[in-house]
């Protein structure tokens, strides 16, 4: 394969304006191929490769193709238009060597089809589901020219105070480390040089979604233990999968930030890992180490930061203003410049773009004539997954399905939100083209029903929460907010709800509520939203609450108060038809929660496998002494792992194979599940392991394995799950992986709360 690129990279530049000295033999290999081609280059080139810039407001499009024709640009990103990248890429192909550029982008959870947000997709369990969203967003995007996709992002985040824990998988080591497999296999298929997928660069290393606080851009002070237990392994998994990119994080680790951390970069990644890919800062991070603290000034970052092993400087100045003085000055060597300058041309390789630099570009006479046409979009996919992603949390009296009669009051100002159902970080998405709940609702029920439609109230009316949702970052205004007396809005749903047989509210955030840099001190339902909702219980009809939103809420009330309620998160382009296949039956929720809801912001942080430890609460102790806050009911409001069915389903008993299990050995857990209820359903079967006496704490109990399975009603099957010794290891104190003699526990469950229990001894 390899031989074949390079004999394509030489058909390509034959093509092209002849090298400015004989080009390397067809038959070198990578290495040689880029070995040779750097020895053509200048120092003025070989800087100009480490430099990704942003497509906005900083240059004019002129000015970019010029500093692209200098040399001087390795790479872009925010265009996303074939005919926006086909100039910039001619401007490469007049440079010196022609040297192709890349294109990326945050292409996180779809491209223009826009699958539900990324823990909205890890609450799905289904991992053929999940590899399709990015299948999907590969091609799309591939088919708009771009290279690259900083994505998937696999911070691991049990503060959902966190904006950005909507962008990521859950709180999970285990089931975030699968998906991230699944995301980059997705994303690059088999080879990323094919020209309908795209590079996977995975964020952001390392350990972002442990900030302090939960404040984005804060720090992180972290065990080393923890560090490789619970937080490393998801980065790992991308890498091993292949992903041929890292994008490095903002935060600072145990006080030294990532863009300027030897250890991480250099020990841990390169050597530990031997990953071998292409490294990038985050949007403008290398100059930022200056207010980090550990710079002086630009030089000093720019030194930090390639000492470090930072490759591309992503949206700065200052590796291309810097670099050449620190060389001079004897601060840095060549080899700090060569090493990453041959990452980014091993990314370029990679991708395909030697052979071909128009790979993804195509053709002019091939460019769509609507870029946004509905042609190009993907509905059936991603109305699929989405419904797969719903998570039913309560049906009392079984309210739910709601029958296709009658009359419907759908209420709340996330009811008919276009642009809040795509979420953060939508691609190039338009809001326009996003079924939203009331249209879902709407098709669904055609002429059989009435759907009386009233906002009811405002997502939030606190100026400074308007303020910032409105705000440039968000390129368009996010929020519209009704003139309207809050009590002329409520008067008007409960109008609506007056002749209804059942009322559905849609409530909860903003998409912009739930994005990098929108933390949230209290993350409740805005108050707007609460006294609707108390306005429409008062009314004494069947209350259906629909949750839109990218983080787990403190959500006791609203939950005591619904007859029923269905967590959407931001379901995407199809989202509200798949809403509504949910509520009307057409479509069993399967959906399992990836993250532990709180009861309250007090409670963070709240985990399902937090550290054994010597006064834990279990159900039926006496509060004294144990460890709980006494003003509230211990435990989470909602465990990981739960969500219900229309349908019912019964465990049986644990069965091991042995009660003993050697070194490099394996046994059988196995369980029979069945679908008592009348419906056919799917579900998750969940299998927890405990160490109950290690060398050190351990948590209570870790995800090692899933299965999610489809049964008719009556229908029993029997589970097995393999577990080996490798199931047993973690880092102890010495940071040795190892698993130590003694017993375990197994425990298989629909949820991370109700199990059933079994144990075994590792001799």
């Amino acid at each position: 394969m390899r031989k074949l690129c390079a004999l394509a990279v030489l058909a390509s530049l034959a093509a092209a304006p002849a090298f400015a000295q004989t080009p390397p033999s067809p038959l070198k290999s990578k290495e040689v191929f880029i070995r040779d081609l750097m020895q053509r280059m200048t120092l003025d080139e070989k800087i100009g490769q480490l430099r990704l810039i942003s497509i906005g407001p900083e240059m004019t499009k002129p000015q970019i193709r010029e500093e692209i024709a200098a040399g001087r640009i390795g790479a872009t990103f925010n265009s996303v238009r074939r005919d926006e990248n086909r100039p910039m890429q001619d401007a490469a192909l007049r440079s010196r060597l022609k040297i192709p550029m890349f294109f990326a982008y945050d292409v996180i959870h779809g491209h223009r089809t826009i699958f539900p947000i990324s823990l909205g997709l890890a609450a799905s369990w289904d991992m053929d589901a999940i590899g399709l969203s990015a299948k999907v967003a590969a091609q799309e995007a591939s088919a708009d020219s771009l290279d690259m996709t900083f994505g998937p992002m696999v911070d691991v985040s049990r503060d959902p105070r966190w904006g950005r824990t909507s962008e990521g998988f859950g709180e999970d080591t285990y089931l975030t480390s699968r998906i991230a497999k699944v995301m980059v296999e997705g994303f690059q298929g088999k080879d990323p040089a094919a020209p309908d997928r795209v590079m996977a660069s995975v964020k952001h290393f390392a350990l972002y979604g442990a900030v302090e606080g939960g404040r984005d851009y804060n720090i992180v002070d972290m065990s080393p233990t923890r560090m490789y237990q619970d937080y490393l392994p998801p980065y790992r998994a991308a890498l091993d999968a292949g992903a041929g990119g890292v994008m490095v994080a903002l935060n600072s680790i145990n006080g030294v930030p990532a863009t300027s951390n030897r250890w991480l970069m250099q020990d841990l990644l390169r050597k530990d890992w031997g990953f071998k890919g292409v490294t990038i800062s985050d949007h403008g991070a290398i100059l930022e180490l200056v207010k980090h603290g550990v710079a002086a000034d630009s030089r000093e970052a720019a030194k930090l930061a390639i000492k470090a092993g930072i490759d591309m400087s992503m949206n700065d100045k200052v590796y291309g203003d810097q670099l050449p003085l620190l060389l001079k000055a004897g601060e840095i060597d060549q080899r700090d410049i060569d090493n990453a300058v041959r990452e980014v041309l091993g990314a370029k390789y990679d991708m395909g773009l030697f052979a071909d630099p128009y790979r993804r570009i195509g053709k002019a006479a091939d460019d769509p004539a609507d870029v946004n046409a509905e042609s190009r979009l993907h509905r059936d996919a991603a109305r699929d997954v989405a419904r797969r992603t719903l998570v039913l949390l309560k049906n009392e009296h079984r309210t739910l399905p709601l029958k296709k009669q009658g009359t419907i009051a759908l209420v709340g100002p996330l009811a008919d939100a276009p642009i809040d159902m795509m979420g953060s970080w939508s691609g190039a998405g338009v809001p326009e083209q996003s079924i939203t709940v009331l249209k879902g609702l709407q098709d669904a029920v055609g002429d059989q029903a009435k759907i009386v439609y009233a906002k009811g109230a405002n997502i939030t009316e606190d100026p400074r929460e308007i303020s910032f949702l409105n705000h440039i970052i968000f390129d368009r205004k996010e929020i519209d907010i009704d003139p309207r007396p809050a009590s002329e809005m409520i008067a008007e749903a409960l109008k609506a709800a007056a002749g209804a047989d059942v009322i559905v509210a849609a409530v909860g955030e903003s998409r912009g509520m739930s994005h990098e840099s929108a933390s949230r001190t209290h993350i409740d339902i805005p108050a707007p939203q609460q006294a609707l909702i108390d306005a429409l219980k008062a009314t004494g009809k069947p209350l259906v609450l629909v949750l839109m939103n990218g983080r787990p809420l403190t959500i006791e009330r609203q939950l005591n108060q619904a007859d029923a309620m269905l967590e959407t998160w931001f379901a995407g382009t199809e989202g509200g038809h798949a809403i509504a296949d949910v509520l009307f039956g057409d479509y069993n929720p399967s959906g399992k929660l990836a993250v532990t809801f709180p009861r309250s912001v007090g409670q963070i942080p709240v985990y399902y496998s937090h550290l054994s430890i010597g006064r834990p609460w279990s159900p039926g102790d006496q509060p004294n002494y144990h460890s709980q806050y006494f003003d509230e009911q211990p435990g989470p409001l909602l465990p990981f792992g739960y969500g219900l069915s229309y349908t019912d389903f019964k465990l049986s008993d644990v069965s091991l194979s042995s009660a003993t299990l050697n070194k490099g050995g394996s046994l059988d857990a196995s369980v029979t599940v069945s679908n008592v209820g009348a419906r056919d359903g799917e579900t998750v079967v969940q299998l927890y392991l405990r160490d109950v006496a290690a060398s050190m704490a351990r948590p209570i109990k870790e995800l090692k394995n899933f299965q999610k399975v489809m049964l008719k009603a009556g229908e029993s099957r029997t589970l097995h799950f393999s577990i080996g010794e490798d199931d047993l290891k973690f880092y102890n104190s010495q940071l040795q992986y190892a698993a130590e003699p003694g017993q375990f526990l197994v425990q298989i469950g629909l949820d991370s709360d109700d199990v059933k229990q079994q144990s075994f001894v590792l001799k």
